[in-house]
């Protein structure tokens, strides 16, 4: 398995470790910040891995026997419980900071070098050793992989309470979108799903704060992609922003930067009314005790308020707001933010409070111990087998 992180988006190595994947027939897997180093179109990406990754991807390294990481550092989001990650794998790791070989997990062939210039150098010497003694046949390996592909996608609950599924808006988003689009998100539940549900298929086309975990990175990100696109590239690129209700309201004065600046950026605003992610860890591990998480408390008030009225907000800065409550109305909001393109837009979503990312590892736990939906853990490891291996 190739396992990629963010230093090979920093070298620009994407179509290296393609034509890697290429000459071993080996899977690729990724974290957060490199997604879209290669295509999610290439058959050999199998999403993120970890906490909120695929069940291809995270299953992949753990039954793995040789693990390449490349440009990637083995954080705690990744490997879960560091002793029973990837347990029965030699490891290779490429990285251009020497103290990051062996931090967390010791190597067995380091290679202190820019992913770029590494790979360049070791792609012919591979070529070079399977001219003489041929390459391994890994179909097996395949349909194992295949296999947990076609039976674990990305799956989400459906609303209970007539609200939109955040999930299904994203992927709205992404099936809408124009082919050059930047990403750009927050901190939080729509983080992940974003990382799950667009199609990446571009290098450089994502922005998160990934493991600093910064609630109100997105807006001025967002601004930022912007303003490079025009100066960087040959004509600007549209810049979609997805965040949350409190992700964005930590930064959201900036929209009066937007718009003096002339940075016609979109908004998808995935507006559940609390905090999503420190909500659903209270449900999954504080027995449903939800405690600073609701930022509209509706069961205590008689009547509910817009607090704030987002649409307002945005119109207040002199961007355009517009708020969807169905399917329908999603629909036409996300072609509507599309064709505007001479100042922000910024879209209210009423999606459901109670909405989970799935599959999902508890903190120090074992990957193998995944859960991809409620009650399904398909990795699991039977006692005596992993005591043989």
């Amino acid at each position: 398995v190739l396992y990629v992180g963010g230093g090979a988006a920093r070298s620009d190595a994407g179509k290296l470790v393609q034509e890697l994947a290429e000459v071993t027939n080996a899977p690729i897997v990724t974290t957060l910040p490199a997604r879209g180093v290669v295509p999610d179109s290439d058959p050999k990406v199998l999403g993120m891995l970890g906490m909120h990754g695929t069940i291809a991807a995270t299953g992949a390294v753990q039954r793995c026997d040789l693990l390449v990481a490349i440009g990637a550092r083995f954080d705690d989001r990744v490997t879960g419980k560091l002793d029973a990650f990837a347990p029965g794998a030699r490891v290779i790791h490429i990285d251009i900071d020497p103290a990051e070989i062996g931090k967390n997990r010791q190597p067995d062939v380091p290679i202190v070098g820019d992913v770029a210039t590494v790979l360049k150098d070791l792609i012919p010497e591979i070529k070079r050793e399977q001219a003489v003694h041929g390459k391994p046949d890994t179909s097996h390996w395949w349909e194992i992989i295949n296999d947990w592909r076609e039976k674990y996608p990305i799956k989400w609950d459906e609303p209970t309470d007539g609200s939109l599924a955040p999930q299904w808006v994203i992927k709205q988003l992404s099936d809408l979108a124009d082919s050059d689009t930047i990403w750009v998100t927050g901190v939080g539940q729509h983080q992940m799903w974003a990382t799950q549900l667009i199609d990446f298929e571009k290098p450089h086309s994502w922005l998160s704060s990934g493991g600093l975990g910064t609630m109100g990175y997105g807006l001025p990100a967002a601004i930022g992609a912007r303003v490079g696109s025009e100066r960087f590239h040959e004509g600007e690129k549209p810049v979609w922003l997805i965040d949350g209700d409190g992700s964005f309201q930590m930064t959201s004065e900036e929209l009066a930067t937007a718009f003096h600046d002339h940075t016609p950026i979109k908004i998808a605003l995935l507006n559940n009314s609390v905090y999503g992610m420190v909500r659903q860890w209270q449900t999954l591990f504080y027995g449903e005790h939800y405690s600073a998480t609701n930022l509209m408390d509706g069961e205590n008030t008689p009547e509910i308020v817009d607090v704030p009225d987002f649409v307002k907000l945005a119109e207040a800065y002199g961007c355009v707001g517009m708020r969807a409550f169905t399917e329908e109305e999603a629909i036409e909001a996300i072609k509507k933010a599309n064709e505007i393109n001479d100042r922000p837009v910024l879209i209210d979503f009423r999606v459901w409070k109670d909405a989970m990312v799935w599959p999902m590892v508890a903190a120090g736990d074992s990957n193998d111990n995944v859960t991809y939906m409620p009650g399904i853990k398909p990795l699991q490891r039977p006692k005596a087998a992993a005591d043989n291996e």
